[in-house]
This record gives C-alpha cells, structure tokens and sequence, in this order.
C-alpha cells in the first residue's frame, strides 16, 4: 500500500495546499498529498500536531467495527467504547467533545470529503465503514479553527480508491458476547487513472451484530460504503460517494458506583423501558477536481442525506406529567446538504507563496418530534411504547463559511502562514405543538465569528522542525443542546452561548531513522465553555461555564527498525480545569472538567511482514476520569494489555490472512467511559474483562 493520503477531501486540507509547501522526504517518511499533485508534504514538514494512521494497520488482527481498535495510538485523542453502540463512541481531542452524553461534540469529522458533522456541531462515527479505509487522519491545535464551528480538532477519514487489478475480498469475525462480523469488498480500475475514461471503483459491505457486555446491550449493523471514479480528461477527474448505515440498538444506560461493583453486567432501568434507538442514513457526494493550469487548481464538492433516528429513553411516567414535559420518545428525521468550492494558486510575490480561497455552505432541516414513553390501556401499563405526542417542531440550521489562506516560503527554512474563515451560523425552530400549559416555543438566532490561524515554522535541518502556531476558534449550542432546558421544562434554551477559544502551540517533529518523533506544547483558553448541566433517563441539559483552560503535552514515536519491526508510543498530559464556579452548590473553580483523563499513554510492539506470521502486544493507560463537576465522583485510572497474532498466506492470486486476538489480557475491571453528570450519580459504563475473537480474510486478484 502507497502510504499517503489525500488532505483535499475536507474544508481545511483546501486550504493545507497553501499552509505546506513542498519539501523533500525519505521514501520511509509518512506522505501527505495534498489536492495538488504537483505539491507534496510529509508528516514532518507540517507545522501542526497531525497523525496519520493507516487502513492497512487499522486492519490488522482487529475486529473493525470501531475506531477506538486502532486510534488510540493518537496523542491527544482519548477515544473510549461505551459497549453501548446506542450512544457511539466517546471521543475527544485535548478536551474538545468530552462532555458529548452520546454521538461527537466539538469535533470535526469527515468521510471522503462528506462530514459526518452536522452544520450544528454534532456528529457521529457510525458510518465509517474501517474495512475500506484508506487513512485516518487526527488533527489537533489551532489551525483546526479554520475548519469552522465545533473544531476544537479533526477527524478525516478517506477511504480507498481502487487500481488494478481487479480484487475480491470476503471475511469474517467471531467474538466474545456473540458478536460476528461478515464483510465483502471489492475494487479495481480500468486503467491507471491518468487517461481520460479510467475508472476506478471501490465497494464494501458488512454487517456486525452483538448480544453486548452488558445485559440489553444486543446490536445489529447494517454498513454499506461505494467510490466511483471517472478520469474526464487529462486535468479533471469527478468522483462519486455513497454510504448508508442501518443500526438498532439497546441501550443499556448509565450505573451508579454501587451497582457497578455489584454487577458491571446488569441494566436495570433498560429493561424497564425498553431502551433502545434505531438509526438509518443515506448520503452522497460528487467531487469535482480540475487543474485549470500548472499555478491553478480548482475543486467543487456537494453532498446531501437523510438520517432517521428513533430512540426510546428510561424517563418515569411521573414527569411526562407535566404539559411543557417533551416526553420520552424521540423521533427525529435530518435532511443535510452542503457544498465547498475552492481556488488554489501558486505563483512569486517576491517569494514563493500559494493562495486559497474557498466558500462552504451546509444546511440541517431537522423534523423533531416527542411521544410519551408509556401507553395506558386495558392490559394495564406498558413502557417503551410510543405513545401520546408532547413534541412537535421544525428546526433549520446552516452556515455560510468564507475562507482565505496564505503561504509565504520567506526563505530556505523558514515558512510563514496565515489563514481566516468567518463563520456564520444561523438557526431557526418552528412549534407546531402548542396547547395549553405549552406555548410557542418558536424562535431564532444566529452566531458570527472571525477564526484567524497562523503558523511559523524554522527546518532546523532535513530532518528536524520546530513550529509555533496560534488561533482562534469557536462553537456554537448544538441542536440537542438549545432542544432542552432543566428541569424537563419543554421549549428552547436560548440562554445558552456560542464558546470561543484561543490556542497557542509549540511544536517540534524530528525524523529519526525510519520513524518520526512530536513534541507538542499549547494551551487553550476558552470564555463560556458548554457543558453539562444535568444528566437524568438518557437526556441531557448544558449550560456555560465561563471560563476554562487546558494545557499539556504530548508525545508520540512512530518507528520502524530492523525491517519488520514497528514501535508506536504516545503520550498525554492534559490538565483541563474550571477556572470560574460553575456548580449549583460549592465552588467548582479549580475543579478538573469532567470526562477529560489528566495522563494517558499507549506502547505497542508488533512484528509485521509483508506476508508469513506476525504478532504484536499493545498497552494502554488511562488516567482517572472525573464524573462530575464537584470533583466528587471519578472513574479509577487502568491499564490494559492486548496480543494478537495472525498468518497471512498468499498462494497464486489468493491471500489467506487467518488472525485472533485477547484484549484486556488480565482480567481487569474498570470502567470505559464515564456519563458526564448524570443527575442520579449514574456515571459509570462499564467495559468488558478478558475477551477474545478470531477472524479470517481471503481475497483474490484478477490478473
């Protein structure tokens, strides 16, 4: 597999073009493209804390369902399974999106150029199909702001493009609690995809299901993902994306300490109601990418989709009581759409120096409706029925993004760049449910910001750079998040603010061999931070914080040595606090923010020939996690080990690779993540002791 990956699929990789200027890399070396063909970086030469993590590596002895198998190599990135794949996974970057109760917050995500973040900040990973990655790539620090509202970092997901020749691929997973996972691929070209008419394809399907960990946590995962693309000409190619995802979950909830210890494995209150959520969604994307001429480039890309989402919570029949209560049924229907234009020039102003200039414009028409969680009848009283309507609204949500960005090569070694976007966010409800004790809840509002970047970075020498970057960004309520008020009170919170933030970053990246080494400093200081307010049967409230700071390191190592052997080690210390009171009762300022782990690290050491046997072992360490804003209540550190092994034999045009693995070797029971808040002290998720699976892939190639 070429090791590189394509940066121009999202909003800010059309502008990293003109952040990055071309500089020569070792052929071991990490390499990024860029959407310029004619300008190449490497993971060193960026002047940002960027990792890449590859579909290849992804794949290997795992069971690829979710990202938290293989992302946790990333610094700055804690990624954590809930065994609850109602809720997704928990994900963060240096803090951003720790306070997320279910789904992605603060946290740009992209999937071959389509988000997989709403306009509104939310997101979501349950449509990245692992098995067709190509690369994953983890942004962190300033110049994430100029990819707009909710960037506290980003995640960008590009899958395979096909070449010949042309290949089948089917596999299978088996694993503890029930879980199987059935996957068929294929992919191929017609030519080489430099004459006009090649076409090349990649099309993957599979389904995963689960009885869970946990009592009521049973899963079926329907995931289809397609690229199509067509070589118009010498200078242009258009590209075609499809996905769709179909999942129905239970949702076993939240426990207290006790219950935890008692019996990680038990759902009390799920059981009861029922709990549960199903999810379907359908998008598609075409991408336009012409070279107007060797200076100018140009790049066109839309998208739309649908997602349906259905989901029954564990509130009592006691608070659907009262009118203004929106009830405990969700149902909600997404239409989304969006498209990003983008200019790249390169030319001498004196110096060498490349210009980008883009417009991105997305739209979310969300049906939102509320249904009492209960019905009443002859047969007497029966929860997790759909039953009268307490909720009924239509809610609009679009931005339209300007950006520009600048890069000037002021000499041999130094490199200067400055981007800016202004944001503008503009929301809009209409309630159609307005009866007696419930009012219009109708109403608007709209959210603008300037988001500056810029970055200087010195080459101390081909193989060590050292960079400091600033920024500004911000991130605005999402829909869930103005849906709500405390209290169970129905109507919009409009009292809640937009946050912003400003980072500053230090950097230093140095090739050692055949591997690379980062250091990253930065702090970020952040007015009216959103957080949760309280936590109660699957439903969440927030509020503003004031003021808050993270700041710490990282460290990561990515090295090859003596031919098959791989090394990754990294390294995080964060420490997020209040810096202003934010509790009900007491004083929290000082207080650690909830949901953010101060230290984490990860090693993992691993044998990986091209072909025959290879193996690895992996250690993870998560620092202790607090629940709430008091400080009060915590989630204890842990530190986890896993093996794998696997043979990989290829025979003719056929590739054997049969695999299994053992995670949490020693049995330990922990917790996974944490429910930040949880208005009952229902914090804890339990995470699965020892388990196992073992897994086969054969594929055969056309020649």
């Amino acid at each position: 597999m070429t090791k590189k990956t394509i940066l121009h699929r999202t909003i800010l990789a059309g502008m990293l073009p003109s952040l990055l200027l071309p500089l020569t890399a070792s052929a071991e070396e990490t390499m990024l493209v860029s959407a310029t063909p004619a300008t190449t970086l490497s993971e060193l030469d960026t002047p940002a804390a960027v990792n890449v993590v590859y579909g290849d590596d992804m794949r290997r002895a795992t069971p690829r369902v979710n990202l938290s198998e293989s992302l946790t190599n990333v610094p700055g990135l804690q990624v954590q399974n809930r065994q609850n794949y109602a809720q997704d996974l928990q994900l963060s970057i240096r803090g951003f999106g720790s306070r997320s109760t279910y789904g992605v917050r603060g946290i740009r995500m992209y999937v071959d150029g389509i988000p997989a973040t709403m306009p509104d900040g939310q997101g979501q990973t349950s449509n990245i199909d692992i098995n067709s990655v190509d690369s994953v790539e983890v942004l962190r620090g300033p110049f994430s702001a100029l990819y707009g509202n909710s960037s506290g970092g980003v995640i960008n997901v590009n899958t395979q493009t096909g070449r010949q020749p042309t290949t089948l691929e089917a596999g299978t997973w088996y694993g503890s609690f029930g879980s199987w996972r059935n996957e068929i691929k294929a992919s191929g070209a017609t030519g080489d995809g430099t004459q006009a008419g090649d076409v090349d394809y990649t099309v993957s399907a599979s389904r995963f299901t689960t009885h869970g960990f946990r009592d009521h946590s049973s899963t079926q995962k329907n995931l289809g993902n397609a690229k199509l693309g067509v070589k118009l000409d010498e200078v242009s190619k258009l590209t075609l994306m499809f996905n769709s995802v179909d999942t129905d979950a239970d949702d076993p909830g939240g426990l207290s300490y006790d219950e935890w210890r008692a019996n990680p494995r038990q759902a009390p209150r799920a059981q009861q109601y029922n709990t549960r959520k199903t999810i379907k969604q359908t998008q598609a994307g075409l991408r336009y990418d012409r070279q107007m001429s060797d200076n100018d480039d140009i790049s066109l890309m839309a998208w739309a989709g649908i997602r349906e989402t259905v989901q029954y919570q564990s509130i009592p029949q006691a608070p659907q009581q009262n009118p203004s209560h929106p009830g405990g049924v969700i149902d909600l229907t997404r239409h989304y759409q969006g498209i990003d234009a983008r200019w790249t020039h390169r030319g001498e102003l004196l110096v060498p120096v490349s210009i980008t200039g883009g417009l991105d414009y997305e739209t979310l028409n969300e049906k939102r409706k509320g249904f009492e969680n209960v019905v009443t009848g002859a047969s007497g009283t029966q929860f997790g029925q759909k039953g009268d309507l307490r909720r009924n609204e239509r809610n609009l949500m679009w931005n339209l993004d300007p950006y520009l960005q600048t890069s000037w090569q002021l000499t041999p070694s130094l490199t200067l760049d400055v981007g800016i976007r202004y944001s503008s966010v503009w929301f809009d409800s209409n309630d159609r449910y307005v009866t007696a004790g419930n009012g219009d809840d109708s109403g608007d509002t709209s959210y603008h910001k300037w988001l500056p970047a810029g970055a200087v970075k010195y080459a101390v020498n081909e193989a060590w750079n050292l960079y400091v970057t600033g920024g500004r960004g911000f991130e605005t309520p999402t829909i869930n998040e103005l849906s709500y008020r405390d209290g169970g009170i129905n109507g919009l919170n409009f009292n809640l603010k937009p946050s912003t933030n400003t980072t500053w970053e230090v950097g230093s990246k140095n090739r050692v061999g055949n591997g690379l080494f980062t250091v990253a400093l930065f702090q970020t200081d952040t007015d009216n931070e959103i957080v949760v307010s309280e936590s109660s049967g699957g439903r969440s409230t927030y509020k503003n914080a004031g003021e808050t700071r993270r700041r710490g390191v990282e460290l990561g190592l990515d090295q090859r040595f003596a031919e098959n052997w791989q090394l990754k080690m990294a390294w995080t210390y964060l420490d997020a606090t209040y810096r202003s009171n934010v509790c009900r009762t007491g004083d929290c300022d000082g207080n650690r923010i909830p949901g953010i782990a101060r230290n984490m690290g990860f090693a993992s050491l691993g044998w990986v020939p091209e072909t025959g046997w290879y193996a690895g072992a992996d250690v993870r360490y998560m620092g202790n996690i607090e629940a709430n804003d008091a400080n009060s209540a915590n989630a204890p550190s842990y530190t986890l080990v896993g093996l794998n092994t696997g043979y990989k034999l290829p025979y003719r045009n056929w590739t054997l690779d049969v695999f299994g693995r053992v995670d949490n070797l020693f049995d330990r029971d922990y917790a996974g993540s944490v429910i930040v808040n949880e208005g009952n002290g229902r914090y804890y998720e339990p995470a699965p002791g020892r388990n196992y699976g073992v897994g086969a892939t054969v594929s055969y190639r056309f020649e």
